[in-house]
Order: C-alpha cells, then structure tokens, then sequence
C-alpha cells in the first residue's frame, strides 16, 4: 500500500492510476488518510469490485448462508441429479 499527499495526486492522476493498478494507494489531507485510489487491470477487475461491495448481493449472499444454517439447501452433489 502507498501513500500519496492530496496534492500529489492532483498533479499527477494518471501516474498513481497506473500505480493503484498494483497496489492501494492512501491519498492523505494534511498527514491524515482521507481516501482509497484503487485501481483495476481488466474490466474482470472491475465486475468483481462493483460484485463484491454491491448491498444487494452482499444480501444475498447473507440470506443464503442463513438458509443453509437452518438446514436449507441443496447440496453440490446433487445439483443436476
């Protein structure tokens, strides 16, 4: 994870783009984080960013985690039977 001043980002967005395509980048105000650069290598990338912190399926995937606790389910190996 690298850390970069606002002021340094500003400057120059499309250099910490290519870096947070490799790793976070913290952007700091005045010493202190105030934000996350995050960069992505494909489109794949991105489709699994915008999956995985999208409320909907996040509820989803609570809901049928839920289920199988209580014994609801199907099980992998008889999928198809």
């Amino acid at each position: 994870m690298k850390k970069a001043a606002l002021s340094e980002v500003k400057d120059d967005l499309s250099k910490y783009l290519r870096i947070a395509e490799k790793e976070e980048v913290v952007i700091t105000r005045h010493g202190k984080p105030a934000g996350v650069l995050i960069g992505f290598q494909s489109e794949d990338d991105w489709f699994d960013y915008r999956l995985e912190n999208d409320p909907r399926f996040l509820q989803r995937i609570q809901s049928a985690r839920k289920s199988l606790r209580a014994g609801r389910g199907v099980r992998l190996e008889d999928v198809g039977s």
